[in-house]
């Protein structure tokens, strides 16, 4: 499914698995080079969003993992050939490859203010401490609109399930300060599970997500 046009890319979505994981197809407009974020599961399926999304015929270069979770890397093993880039935050990294089965390595960390770039495709890495210790969005910056790639940390109506109180401030403090401090009401959420929103949809709800713990 398209979900958004831009200048320089396209963006398209699926959903997947019984627990409604959405993956995001970046495509390049101009050279077709493919971003995949989370793999979650269904390979048949996400080859299919990247033969949607092409220019001409797929073709993947990079996978990012937004956390370690078992839901979001259940097809990475098998869309991992040659010549395809794994990526994931520096501290969920061995994480994920243990989780996806794949050899020690396989998994190049990424680190908060660094940029994925393939071709002319630019995600800005940001870190989102709390559902897990190496949870990453990605920021697409394309003709004046943003789009938000948040996995599991945040979602309409809250941040992302955490272990206690601790990791709970983590999170919403990262995402205050990394998201909404950071970028203007229009930018686009796209979350791990679920429906999109936007940031301007969920400020007024920050300090009601602080005082309910959730």
């Amino acid at each position: 499914m398209l979900i958004a046009e831009l200048s320089a890319v396209t963006v398209h979505r699926t959903s997947v698995s019984e627990m409604d994981n959405r993956c995001y197809v970046i495509t390049s407009r101009g050279t077709g080079a493919q971003v995949l974020v989370d793999a979650a599961a269904d390979a048949p399926a996400l080859q299919g969003l990247l033969a949607e999304a092409a220019v001409g015929e797929p073709d993947l270069r990079a996978i990012v993992t937004t956390h370690r979770h078992w839901d979001h890397v259940r097809a990475l093993a098998e869309l991992a050939t040659d010549g395809v880039e794994l990526l994931g935050g520096e501290a969920d990294a061995a994480a994920i490859e243990e989780e996806a089965g794949l050899a020690a390595g396989s998994v190049r960390p990424l680190e908060h203010g660094e940029a994925v770039q393939v071709e002319d495709i630019e995600l800005q890495v940001i870190s989102l401490r709390g559902h897990t210790p190496g949870s990453v969005a990605l920021a697409l910056v394309d003709g004046g609109e943003v789009h938000l790639f948040t996995g599991d940390s945040l979602f309409p109506g809250g941040v992302g399930k955490t272990s206690g109180r601790a990791d709970f401030e983590q999170l919403l403090g990262d995402v205050r300060s990394q998201l909404f401090d950071a970028f203007d009401d229009e930018a686009h959420v796209h979350p791990g599970h679920g429906d999109p929103t936007t940031l301007g949809q969920e400020r007024p709800q920050l300090d009601e997500w602080a005082e309910r713990g959730w």
